[in-house]
């Protein structure tokens, strides 16, 4: 028997969904990352080539695991031996038939909000490759625009420094300090707001607190 969260984030998915297609996304829920995984297999056709930027929700659900398994075209950057063979297996990503992805925050009216370092994963998001696939789970939906703003500002990115061991004041206090430090990774922040080409971005939403 599903338990009330769950239920919760059904009945949530439900209507975020109708937002995210009134948008032009295209969207599906899942209930667990194993169901999300076997969907996301059965969305990518054999042999298509497939990129990421950093995914701790899809390495939590194990979906890297499934797809180094499958017969795939892998653009996998910790398969690099140098800081250069990364780069240039991240700008190869931006021509990948399909690019991996979560969200720092999602709004209830369908808004999506990432935040970026570099600016490789938003700039695949935005242009290049032919399908984005947005996996999250439902703990990054926020009620309102200026939550899931303040989510990826105050709760991802201090998270994310802290994995990533920068020597920022967030990684130090644990909130946004709107600092402009050698080691900052909130270089870009990108609010999207609809999918164009249309269905272009696809968001599998899943019933789990994953990433951050």
């Amino acid at each position: 028997m599903a338990t009330a969260k769950e239920k919760f984030y059904e009945k949530k998915a439900e209507i975020l969904i109708k937002k995210l297609q009134a948008r032009h996304f295209d969207a599906c829920y899942c209930p667990t990352g194993e169901d999300a995984v076997q969907k996301i297999l059965e969305m990518i056709p054999e042999g298509a080539s497939i990129g990421w930027g950093g995914v701790t929700t899809a390495n939590e659900i194990g979906l890297l695991d499934a797809l180094r398994k499958a017969n795939y075209r892998l653009l996998d950057r910790e398969s690099a031996a140098t800081a250069e063979e990364k780069a240039q297996i991240q700008k190869e990503c931006l021509f990948a038939d399909y690019f991996l992805m979560s969200a720092n925050g999602i709004s209830m009216d369908g808004q999506m909000v990432n935040i970026d370092g570099a600016g490789n994963r938003v700039a695949a998001l935005i242009y290049g490759p032919k399908n984005v696939l947005i996996v999250a789970g439902m703990n990054k939906v926020a009620p309102t625009l200026e939550q899931a703003i303040d989510r990826a500002r105050n709760v991802a990115a201090p998270i994310n420094a802290i994995r990533l061991n920068r020597n920022t004041p967030c990684a130090s206090t644990g909130a946004c300090a709107d600092c402009r430090s050698d080691d900052c990774i909130c270089s870009h922040t990108v609010i999207t707001r609809n999918c164009r080409p249309a269905g272009r971005i696809r968001f599998v939403l899943i019933g789990e607190d994953l990433g951050f």
